[in-house]
């Protein structure tokens, strides 16, 4: 599990409530039941509205993966496709039938065994691209879909303050209480913005992220599982692999089983 996006949210919002108490103002001023309910509802009706309920249903059951899943890491990958070719390299591709029920990763098993089968190496790779293309649009939809609601929140926090302020004007017979009203007013905006830049916002980004992490992997693994297919030598499989990799990210070491 990678803590960033949790520990981001904590400090963005350690950092608005704690100038709010440093300017000695109360932290429960803001926390107004009828601009949260018009903050809240409007922007999860204003992206329903502009998408699919499926899409809507798919994109907050991302959340907790993005939040919680371990990070895909490429190390453990690449020392099992370079065993996997020093073994199809000395008994022959057939002989890792066994090997591949072994394999945890469904990705590379699906395809290994693909291999085995002796799918045509083009069309392997056109399969297993596909399958990579697939994931990484689905979770596209998923980001888009609260990159959206990030641009809705602040419109929908205006709309709520225009309405206070509505209200506000009706009221000036009573001057004693126009202060605390017009602050009031501008709570629906406060809520619109914070919830756009410290909630929406980052979900989606997150969920790109891991997407973009996640795919790069999978298509290492291709980059393997057609090398392993090929006969290549172990050694430069694991050499191209490690190519792929950044070098900000953890690479295996240089292992032949």
């Amino acid at each position: 599990m990678d803590p960033a996006t949790l520990i981001g949210l904590g400090l963005a919002f350690g950092g608005v409530f704690s100038m709010m108490v440093i300017e000695g103002a109360s932290p429960m001023s803001v926390v107004l039941p009828g601009p949260l309910v018009l903050v809240i509802f409007g922007t999860l009706g204003a992206g329903l509205a502009g998408s699919t309920l499926k899409d809507a249903t798919r994109a907050f059951a991302a959340i907790p993966k993005a939040m919680l899943a371990k990070l895909p890491d490429p190390g453990p990958t690449i020392e099992t496709v370079v065993g996997l070719a020093d073994r199809a390299r000395r008994e022959g591709l057939l002989a890792l039938e066994d090997a591949a029920r072994d394999i945890d990763d469904p990705f590379l098993r699906s395809g290994l065994q693909a291999a085995i089968d002796g799918t045509d190496p083009d069309d392997l790779r056109t399969i297993l691209e596909d399958r990579v293309a697939t994931k990484r649009a689905a979770d596209r939809v998923n980001a888009k879909y609260f990159t959206d609601m990030g641009g809705y929140a602040p419109t929908v926090g205006i709309i709520g303050t225009v309405v206070s302020l509505v209200h506000v004007l009706e009221n000036l017979a009573d001057p004693s209480s126009l202060g605390q009203s017009i602050a009031a007013a501008f709570v629906a905006t406060l809520w619109g913005i914070l919830s756009a830049n410290l909630i929406w916002l980052p979900f989606g980004s997150r969920i790109k992220r891991v997407s973009d992490l996640e795919c790069a992997r999978m298509e290492l693994t291709v980059e393997g599982l057609l090398a392993v297919q090929a006969g290549a030598n172990p050694r430069l499989v694991g050499e191209r692999l490690r190519s792929l990799v950044p070098a900000e990210e953890p690479k295996a070491e240089k292992k032949v089983a």
